[in-house]
C-alpha cells in the first residue's frame, strides 16, 4: 500500500445480493485488467529511463520518424514491394509508328519484326490563322463564323496550358517563361503572361471554391495551418485547408478567428442565430441579457454582412462582445449548411483554430520541450527525459490509432496524467508540461477519435509549396494575381491528392482537342469519400 492514501472500507458482502455481486465482480475484473495494462505501461517507461534497447535518437523535429515500426521489419518487405511497383509500370500509348527495314542477304527468313519504343517530346509554337466566313443578312445585319470554344485570346489552349503548368507547378517565374517561349519560337510579352496567368479564370476560381465546400461536407477531419504572405508591400497570411483529399488556400490581411470562421463558410456570406450558435456564446461566456436578446429578436437569418451589421447595432453591444456574437452567427451558418457537423479541425494550438472540435498536433507539443533553454548540464538531462517519455507515448499513440480498445484507452489516458504531471524542480519545463497537459481533451482526443492525425504534416507539406512559390516569385501586386496563385495552388495539390494529372486537368478545363476528360473536382472528392 502507497503511503498517504486513504482506502475506502470494503463492502459488506453478506449484505449484497446475487446481483450486486455480480456486478462487483465485473466491476473488479475490468479494473484488475485495466491495472495490469497500465503495470505494463509502468514496466516499460522504468526499462526505458534504465536506458534498456530500443531508446530513441533524440533529434529536432525526429519524432514522427523515430516512432515508426522497426526499419529492419520493412526491409524484408522491400525487394517484393519494389518488384510489385515495377511490374506495374505500363508503356504509355503509342500516338506515332515507323516501321525500319533492313537490307539482308539473299536467302533469309523473316522472323516479323521487334518492338522498340521511344518517348519523346515536341515543343513547337503553331501560328493558327481562321478565315472567318461573314455574310450580310437580308435585313442588313453582318454575321461573322464564331472561333471554336477553346479559342479565348490570341494564344491559343495549348500555349496557355503550358503558361499555368510551368508557373503553378514547374515554380518558373514569369521573366523565365518569357525566355521560353521565346526562344521557341512563341512572340509574347510579360504583361501577356500575366495576363494568361490571372485574366478570365473565373470557372478556376468556382471550382477552386466548390472544392472546399466538397471538403468540410464530407471531411471525417482536416488540418489547418497558415504562412506569411506579402501582397502589394504589406504582410498578409495564407491560410491552408486540407486532408488527404484535398488542398486549399486563401490569402487574407488578417489571421484572426473571425477570418478563419469566414472562410469555413465556404463563400456563402450568411449569418445564422441557431443551436450551434447559442451554444458558442453560452460556452465562452457571453452574458445571459445578450443571449436573451437575440432569441428574442425575430430574425435568425442575415443574408449578408451588411444585413448582419444593421442587425448587431439595434443591440448595441461593446466590440468584444460584437466580435464574439458575429463568431457565433458565423459557426451557426457554417452548421446550418451541413458543414462540419463530425469534423475534427487539427492544428498548431494558434488561437483562431480552436474551433468545432479541435484536436492538437503532438509534433508541435513536442517542439515547446525542445525550445526550452538549458543551462546546467541536468536541466538538459531532465529535458532528454521529458521528450523521452513524450515520444514514447506518441509511438504508442500510433499503435492504439492501428487497434484502439477501451482498455488501452483507459491506461493511456492515465499514463498521460503521469508523464505530464510530473514535477522535476526545473521552472521552465515544469510550466511548459504544465500547459501541455492543460490541453489533454485536445492532444487525447485521438482516443475516442483513432481516425484522425496525430499532427498537422499534410498541412505544412502543403503550405511548403507556396512558401516555396514565394521565394521564387515574391510577392503578389494585384488582387487578381493573389486570387490566381490561391487558386491554382489549391487545384494543384487537390489534383494530386486525387492522382488526377494537372496537365490533363488543365487540357480539360481549356477544352483542348483530344485531351482526357477529367471530371469536376469536388464530384471527385465526394466520390473518394464513398468509395
Amino acid at each position: 500500500m502507497a503511503y498517504g492514501m486513504s482506502v475506502p472500507p470494503p463492502p459488506d458482502l453478506d449484505a449484497l445480493s446475487l446481483d450486486e455481486l455480480k456486478k462487483l465482480v465485473v466491476q473488479l475484473l475490468i479494473e484488475v485488467t485495466a491495472l495490469r495494462e497500465d503495470n505494463q505501461q509502468l514496466g516499460a517507461e522504468n526499462a526505458r529511463l534504465k536506458d534498456l534497447p530500443k531508446k530513441p535518437k533524440l533529434t529536432p523535429g525526429g519524432m514522427d520518424k523515430a516512432t515508426e515500426p522497426d526499419k529492419r521489419a520493412r526491409t524484408k518487405e522491400a525487394p517484393r514491394q519494389r518488384r510489385k511497383r515495377q511490374s506495374g509500370r505500363r508503356t504509355p500509348p503509342v500516338t506515332l509508328e515507323r516501321t525500319l527495314v533492313i537490307e539482308v542477304p539473299s536467302g533469309s527468313r523473316r522472323r516479323g519484326f521487334e518492338n522498340y519504343t521511344v518517348q519523346d517530346l515536341l515543343l513547337a509554337p503553331q501560328v493558327i490563322r481562321f478565315r472567318r466566313e461573314r455574310w450580310v443578312t437580308p435585313e442588313g445585319q453582318e454575321i461573322t463564323a464564331p472561333l471554336p470554344p477553346e479559342v479565348s485570346g490570341h494564344f491559343g489552349p495549348g500555349i496557355v496550358r503550358y503558361v499555368l503548368m510551368q508557373h503553378v507547378q514547374g515554380q518558373v517565374t514569369v521573366e523565365r517563361l518569357r525566355a521560353q517561349l521565346k526562344s521557341l519560337g512563341v512572340r509574347i510579352s510579360k504583361g501577356q503572361i500575366i495576363t494568361i496567368l490571372t485574366a478570365n479564370k473565373d470557372a478556376f476560381h468556382a471550382e477552386k471554391d466548390a472544392i472546399l465546400e466538397a471538403g468540410l461536407a464530407s471531411a471525417a477531419w482536416v488540418t489547418v495551418d497558415d504562412t506569411a504572405a506579402r501582397h502589394a508591400g504589406r504582410d498578409e497570411y495564407t491560410t491552408h485547408i486540407g486532408n488527404d483529399r484535398f488542398a486549399w488556400f486563401a490569402t487574407r490581411p488578417s489571421k484572426s478567428r473571425l477570418n478563419f470562421l469566414d472562410l469555413l463558410r465556404a463563400g456563402d456570406p450568411v449569418y445564422v442565430i441557431n443551436t450551434a450558435a447559442l451554444a458558442y456564446l453560452i460556452e465562452h461566456g457571453v452574458p445571459e441579457s445578450i443571449v436573451a436578446a437575440l432569441l428574442a429578436a425575430g430574425s435568425r437569418s442575415f443574408d449578408d454582412d451588411a444585413a448582419w451589421r444593421v442587425h448587431l447595432d439595434s443591440f448595441g453591444l461593446g466590440a468584444g462582445q460584437r466580435r464574439r456574437v458575429t463568431e457565433a452567427a458565423m459557426i451557426g451558418a457554417i452548421v446550418a449548411r451541413g458543414l462540419l457537423t463530425d469534423t475534427v479541425i487539427v492544428s498548431d494550438d494558434a488561437g483562431q483554430f480552436d474551433v468545432f472540435q479541435h484536436a492538437l498536433c503532438w509534433i508541435h507539443a513536442e517542439r515547446h520541450l525542445r525550445r526550452i533553454v538549458c543551462v546546467t548540464d541536468e536541466q538538459h538531462r531532465l529535458v532528454d527525459v521529458q521528450r523521452q517519455l513524450v515520444w514514447w507515448f506518441y509511438a504508442d499513440l500510433k499503435l492504439y490509432k492501428d487497434d484502439p480498445t477501451a482498455i488501452r484507452r483507459t491506461a493511456l489516458r492515465a499514463r498521460f496524467d503521469r508523464i505530464f504531471g510530473r514535477i522535476t524542480g526545473f521552472t521552465e519545463l515544469d510550466d511548459t508540461v504544465s500547459r501541455l497537459h492543460a490541453n489533454k481533451n485536445e492532444l487525447l482526443l485521438v482516443l475516442d477519435r483513432p481516425d484522425i492525425p496525430l499532427h498537422t504534416n499534410g498541412s505544412e507539406n502543403d503550405v511548403r509549396s507556396f512558401v516555396t512559390k514565394r521565394k521564387v516569385s515574391g510577392e503578389t501586386r494585384s488582387a487578381a494575381g493573389k486570387q490566381a496563385r490561391d487558386t491554382f495552388l489549391s487545384l494543384l495539390k487537390t489534383c494530386s491528392k486525387l492522382a488526377v494529372s494537372f496537365w490533363d486537368y488543365l487540357g480539360a478545363r481549356l477544352k483542348i482537342p483530344d485531351a482526357d476528360r477529367v471530371p469536376w473536382l469536388p464530384d471527385l472528392i465526394r466520390k473518394k469519400v464513398s468509395a
